[in-house]
């Protein structure tokens, strides 16, 4: 059965950094697009940025470019978001999801798979 898992949530500082990991089990993570989507409290879940399954390609929401990466490490079944130069409206809970077999998607509603999420928050 498919499995996500994130972690690496946390308080931090404004101008600070953080990495979350979503860690895949239950299926060929290789052949998954995986995304990070983040939801705040009375806002809509919104696309953060999206990589491939093999990596080659990724997509990030205009608020996040230049500030976070999305990566992989299919060997460790591990996708992974670098957030720096964080900000207090970065602050919400941030889902990882899976896409088998189709393009990188930033829109939730293209994705069936979830983690339970980690929460982020940016506040001094």
């Amino acid at each position: 059965q498919l499995q996500l898992v994130e972690s690496g949530g946390g308080l931090v500082q404004p101008g600070g950094s953080l990495r979350l990991s979503c860690v895949a089990s239950g299926f060929t993570l290789s052949v998954y697009a995986i995304a990070w989507f983040r939801q705040a409290p009375g806002k809509e879940r919104e696309g953060v940025s999206c990589i491939t399954g093999s990596g080659d390609s990724t997509n990030s929401a205009d608020s996040v470019k230049g500030r976070f990466t999305i990566s992989r490490d299919n060997a460790k079944n591990t996708v992974y978001l670098q957030m720096n130069s964080l900000k207090p409206e970065d602050t919400a809970v941030y889902y990882c999801a899976a896409r088998g077999f189709r393009p990188c998607s930033l829109g939730p509603a293209d994705f069936r798979s979830w983690g339970q999420g980690t929460q982020v928050t940016v506040s001094s």
